[in-house]
């Protein structure tokens, strides 16, 4: 086992005294105590709107602000670069109109199957409104992949936009978005739209280095309240869809009516936990991004070890299937798999009744079922783990698997 403080990463999770097995990170992670005090503290003091002289609106504007630079610092990014909102798919869809007021028919838009329904659905319902043609990068169903030289296919002088996941919430694929993007900015002149939902949990973020345009993530999938969070690549300029008072700078033109300032509060106590995380791994990290970074290596390496043993695990089970990748290679600890002769559903109500929760279906990851011609079979079943789940955890999940 790499040298992880698991048992005292464990006892910052107050929900997992509950004694049951939380194999639902893709759908949402539980809170840490951090993220949980954060906000109770902000309701507790007595909260406001943002921009009055009054000591409590004092207040929210610099836990905002302060928010603002520690998710900046989570993704590499400047503080006026972030934008948050209620969730990423509210987001994306305001990001979508913003951008097609410049589009006219017959420019392009690039999607993917691999994709969370989120990063695709605000784009087709633009380029049916705009009359744009779509243009699909597929994956290959064996290895649960797109390639790149199908995306250099797909790219054109039309091409307008590409909207990549950096991770698969079905399947767990970790894609090469860097090398995406770079490709993008080769071939065309489009903008690259990248959904990080899953990958931001899981590996180190540097939106510098991906070399996208957009990243939007969301901080209840690591560890946080609610929310959602957009950064835009300083330089940008779309017209946002806002009220006239709201502000027009940066990203925060997409920060249109009052936030939620205790979520944003609940970001911050999240921060505020990864740093804390980072400091038990790497006392010798001595800026808070270097802290963040020192966390999330520390977890991917614990994550590559336990989702090691759950792949030995699945390899156990007869008549069990995994998609998508077979190793933890190019990919995060999100694992989904089918079971002869049991139906998805039926297979996470027999988990259920043994306190290990998971889910089952398509997770609004629809094109991936599709494609995998799974729609009518119930899709997946789904188990996704995160930085404080344990090797004992998994034994208990393999054990009520051999039990089917």
């Amino acid at each position: 086992m790499p040298d992880f403080p698991i048992d005292a990463v464990r006892a910052r999770f107050p929900a997992l005294k509950r004694g049951t097995v939380f194999f639902d990170a893709p759908g949402g992670t539980q809170a840490c105590d951090a993220a949980i005090a954060a906000m109770t503290r902000h309701l507790t003091d007595g909260t406001a709107n943002a921009g009055g002289p009054f000591a409590t609106s004092i207040e929210t504007d610099q836990v905002s602000a302060e928010a603002h630079a520690a998710i900046a610092d989570l993704l590499g990014a400047q503080p006026d670069d972030i934008a948050f909102g209620p969730n990423t798919t509210s987001l994306t869809f305001a990001v979508s109109r913003a951008l097609s007021r410049e589009w006219q028919a017959g420019d392009e838009l690039i999607v993917t199957r691999l994709d969370h329904d989120a990063n695709v659905a605000p784009w087709l319902q633009v380029a049916e409104d705009r009359g744009m043609t779509v243009r699909w990068l597929d994956f290959d169903p064996a290895t649960g992949r797109w390639s790149l030289d199908d995306l250099a296919a797909l790219l054109g002088p039309k091409t307008k936009l590409v909207a990549l996941g950096a991770a698969s919430n079905a399947l767990g694929t970790l894609n090469p978005i860097a090398e995406a993007c770079a490709l993008v900015r080769e071939r065309s002149s489009a903008l690259t739209y990248i959904d990080a939902v899953q990958s931001v949990p899981h590996v180190v973020t540097d939106v510098v280095a991906l070399g996208c345009d957009f990243l939007a993530c969301s901080p209840y999938k690591f560890f946080g309240p609610h929310q959602g969070v957009l950064w835009m690549r300083p330089g940008l300029a779309p017209n946002a869809y806002k009220v006239s008072p709201a502000g027009n700078d940066a990203a925060h033109r997409f920060e249109t009516g009052t936030p939620s300032f205790e979520g944003q509060a609940g970001v911050l106590g999240t921060i505020d936990y990864l740093e804390w995380l980072g400091e038990q791994v790497d006392p010798a990290a001595n800026s808070r991004r270097a802290r963040l970074v020192a966390a999330m290596s520390a977890a991917t390496a614990y994550e590559r070890t336990i989702g090691e043993r759950l792949l030995a695990g699945f390899a156990t089970i007869p008549g069990l299937k995994l998609w998508g990748p077979p190793t933890m290679e190019g990919r995060v600890p999100t694992f989904s798999f089918t079971l002869d002769g049991h139906d998805p559903h039926a297979i996470a109500q027999h988990l259920a009744d043994r306190g290990i929760f998971a889910w089952a279906g398509h997770f609004y990851a629809v094109e991936v079922i599709a494609r995998l011609d799974l729609t009518d079979a119930g899709g997946l079943l789904r188990v996704g783990l995160c930085h404080y789940a344990t090797i004992e955890e998994i034994d208990r999940l393999i054990a009520a698997l051999r039990e089917l």
